[in-house]
């Protein structure tokens, strides 16, 4: 299988923060119709897609929004204070370019400060580049998000982008549809809304579909920077297969069935033991009396930030083992 770099270079160009998942969700929908047997939207905004099958009801979770900055206030001078949508760093958040979904751009600045080590939103702004808040009100109002602004770049090992939070578990999903033929089971995808803001989405997705498995796509993070705290998940590894985060310990059976079926497609794998976060699928494993779930996780450098970076080679073996798993006998 070929890396489908213009899929993943239109899924990451495109404005869709938490809440307003609208225009992702419309360029989803028109890259899958032609290859699931029922697509619809349901009150949230979930786009959930089914590709039918006589086997086990299995979800399959990947998120639509990224994280953003909400609008909160407008000075006299046309200085816009903002609050997060989702995990915002001030650090990584200073100096960048951010934009509207109008196409009003701005730069994220800060007040003078002592320790900028210290710098916190509250002491943060946006500089749209206006003279006054009457001119600042007539392209940007309260409660307008803005969201990062920098370009897609790749080589032939890695790819770095804005929000492959979790545009990338969105093209996973995307090219595991296409490429399935004769599916034993049946499959919903979800793609969720407001995962940033508390797994939101995928709450009442899975309360609708009543799946008898639940799979999450996303990205984690990677122990292989320089003086990274100590963490056995890096890019160029293969898969990763979750066994906990701080929203789920991932169900025996489901991590075994990963394991199993990576090993009997020698398809490269490693653990994922991370100490924060969480994913679709802490939602999913809660809904009604319990969903055993699980999570195929795509190692990210620098997540959050405006230069995310995954493996070329981790993305394809994400989409073959959730294919394998997906065409298996499951008997739980």
């Amino acid at each position: 299988m070929n890396f489908n770099s213009e899929l993943l270079k239109n899924l990451v160009s495109i404005y869709s923060p938490s809440g307003n998942e609208k225009n992702i969700r419309e360029f989803i929908s028109k890259e899958i119709r032609d290859y699931v047997d029922e697509i619809r939207t349901d009150a949230l905004g979930n786009l959930i897609a089914r590709k039918k099958g006589n086997g086990k009801k299995i979800m399959v979770a990947a998120h639509m929004d990224q994280i953003g900055l909400m609008i909160t206030d407008i000075d006299d001078n046309g200085f816009l204070r903002f609050t997060n949508i989702g995990g915002i760093s001030p650090i990584v958040s200073f100096s960048q370019k951010v934009v509207f979904e109008n196409g009003t751009t701005g730069i994220v600045f800060s007040e003078p400060l002592d320790d900028m080590g210290k710098m916190k939103i509250e002491n943060m702004y946006i500089d749209i580049g206006v003279c006054d808040k009457k001119e600042a009100e007539g392209n940007v109002k309260i409660g307008d998000i803005c969201v990062y602004e920098s370009g897609y770049f790749e080589n032939e090992n890695v790819v770095f982008s804005k929000c492959l939070d979790d545009r990338v578990g969105c093209f996973v999903a995307i090219e595991t549809i296409k490429n399935l033929e004769n599916n034993e089971n049946d499959l919903y995808f979800a793609f969720t809304v407001q995962e940033e803001v508390g797994l939101r989405g995928a709450r009442t997705a899975a309360y609708g579909i009543e799946p008898d498995m639940g799979i999450a796509l996303d990205v984690t993070g990677s122990g292989d920077t320089p003086k990274a705290k100590r963490f056995a998940v890096g890019l160029n590894k293969g898969v990763a297969i979750k066994v906990k985060d701080n929203s789920i310990l991932t169900h025996p059976k489901v991590r075994e069935l990963m394991i199993e079926t990576a090993e009997e497609n020698n398809i490269k794998y490693q653990m994922e033991v991370l100490e924060f976060g969480g994913t679709d699928s802490g939602a999913i494993h809660l809904t009604k009396e319990g969903i055993p779930s699980g999570v195929i996780s795509i190692s990210s450098r620098y997540v959050h930030s405006t230069v995310e970076m995954v493996s070329k080679k981790d993305v394809l073996s994400s989409v073959e083992l959730l294919i394998k798993i997906l065409n298996k006998e499951i008997d739980f």
